[in-house]
């Protein structure tokens, strides 16, 4: 590391000549620290959004294996949402960290006023979907007529009430944006925690209120998601001076908008891949058993408890590295690029001995029957064998989005879950059956770190050894 480049890393934060600005602790503190500043609170609330999404769906489960089944067939729909939530908040946060990073305010502020109304668009069009769509959606998938009732009731509550879910998350990216991530740890964890406290209340009917079944499922959280956005704004409104929400600022700017998309279609398309793998997915197990669908619901829901906090390691990595490209810093893009793949790594180890060792134990929290108890320890020492490579994977992608490359992300996503995973799923569940269908999983997931790799020396070439 160059005399320069410490120096940069060592002095207190100071006054950015010509501004009246403060530097932002991107651009100076030392990588190690700033990551786990920056990253451990993300990891915290992601840890607790996992958390809720595995307690919904053990009350859901105590209902009975229909209602499971149907908030599993319900999730490539709510995966969709987030994908356009998380996808435009990525190019909100690549622009406006990379602009405070060259100092230019006025650009910033842009970012986060259109990145917000274009939330409210995007909010209506998933609103008037579980409003007209809902049955369709669900009739598509299973002629099981509990499985569409208990679907219909969960599905069109959860995107009617969506605002909470767009405007949270892009009221987080601004926190985030600007390295204000203790903030995005304490909204998340809220919605969490009111999800999680209201889930038994609203589906089972306690403390007077009415007995709701799946409904109230929905019901808790999508209250969890409207008061952490509330929480979000206020934070943004009080505790965010580097930019400026609301008023007349408050308008669309097409520009600013083109650019959050340059970086954020990729990533809505990438996520979105997701919802497509799963939902050819599902029905792929259908052809087996509605019990093979749940398992592979159970399996989602499980494995949030190490792909959450990778994806908070990541929320506190993309900033760190859009600023110092901004401000030119290579060496301390490099830095935190090598720590986050070492800890992503780290974390994904965890989840392959977890699911090698104990699957018995974590299905039985899902009411598990036999069947579904023979289906999912295997589906789960299989599929975890991939994860042996996802840490490496997931971090890459990121790198790629926050130095203004999503294509490659794309690329990467659907080579892993379009041309590998679906079809070599069919493949083995028509040739060898049910119990083979899992190794798709680790095959893809091979294919993704091989092309990660390619693509990863090919950006550092352009993006970061020209700086």
């Amino acid at each position: 590391m160059s005399m320069k480049q410490n120096s940069t890393e060592t002095t207190e934060k100071k006054e950015t000549p010509g501004t009246g600005k403060k530097e932002n602790k991107m651009g100076y503190m030392p990588i190690g620290k700033l990551l786990f500043n920056m990253a451990f609170p993300m990891i915290l609330s992601m840890l607790v959004q996992a958390l809720y999404n595995v307690v919904d769906s053990i009350f859901v489960a105590q209902i009975n294996e229909s209602a499971l089944t149907a908030v599993s067939l319900a999730f490539p729909l709510q995966n969709l949402m987030i994908a356009f939530a998380s996808g435009t908040g990525v190019g909100i946060n690549a622009l406006l960290s990379r602009s405070l990073g060259e100092k230019n305010f006025d650009r910033a502020d842009k970012a986060a006023n259109t990145g917000i109304l274009l939330s409210v668009i995007t909010y209506g069009a998933f609103a008037l979907f579980g409003i007209f769509a809902s049955r369709i959606f669900f009739t598509i998938q299973t002629t099981d007529p509990e499985i569409v009732e208990f679907g219909i009731q969960y599905m069109s509550i959860v995107c009617i009430f969506s605002f909470g879910l767009f405007l949270q998350m892009t009221f987080e990216r601004l926190l985030q944006s600007t390295g204000r991530t203790f903030y995005t740890m304490i909204t998340q964890g809220l919605g969490a925690i009111i999800n999680i406290i209201l889930d038994p209340i609203m589906i089972f009917g306690y403390f007077g209120f009415p007995k709701m079944g799946v409904a109230g499922a929905a019901v808790a959280t999508v209250t969890g998601q409207i008061i952490a956005m509330i929480v979000a704004l206020i934070y943004n409104k009080t505790r965010n001076p580097e930019i400026h929400i609301g008023g007349k600022r408050l308008r669309l700017d097409g520009h600013t908008a083109a650019v959050i998309y340059q970086v954020g279609v990729p990533s809505i398309i990438m996520i979105s891949i997701g919802s497509v793998m799963t939902f050819g997915m599902n029905k792929i197990l259908l052809m087996f058993s509605s019990t093979a669908a749940a398992v592979f619901g159970v399996y989602f829901k499980l494995q949030s408890f190490f792909f959450m906090p990778v994806f908070g390691l990541n929320n506190g990595m993309v900033p760190i590295i859009a600023y110092n490209l901004g401000a030119r810093h290579k060496d301390r893009i490099m830095k935190t690029i090598k720590l986050s793949m070492v800890a992503a790594t780290g974390m994904m180890l965890i989840g392959l001995v977890v699911f090698q060792t104990i699957p018995e134990e974590l299905l039985k929290l899902f009411n598990a029957s036999d069947d579904m108890m023979a289906i999912g320890c295997n589906a789960l020492r299989t599929i975890s064998w991939s994860y042996l490579f996802a840490g490496f994977c997931i971090v890459a992608g990121s790198v790629f989005q926050s130095l203004g490359n999503g294509v490659y992300s794309l690329i990467v996503s659907v080579a892993r879950q379009l041309v590998v995973i679906l079809p070599v799923s069919y493949v083995l569940a028509s040739a060898f059956g049910l119990s083979m269908v899992w190794l798709a999983f680790p095959i893809a997931e091979l294919v993704s770190m091989t092309l990660s790799m390619i693509l990863f020396r090919k950006i550092y070439q352009k993006k970061i050894a020209v700086l």
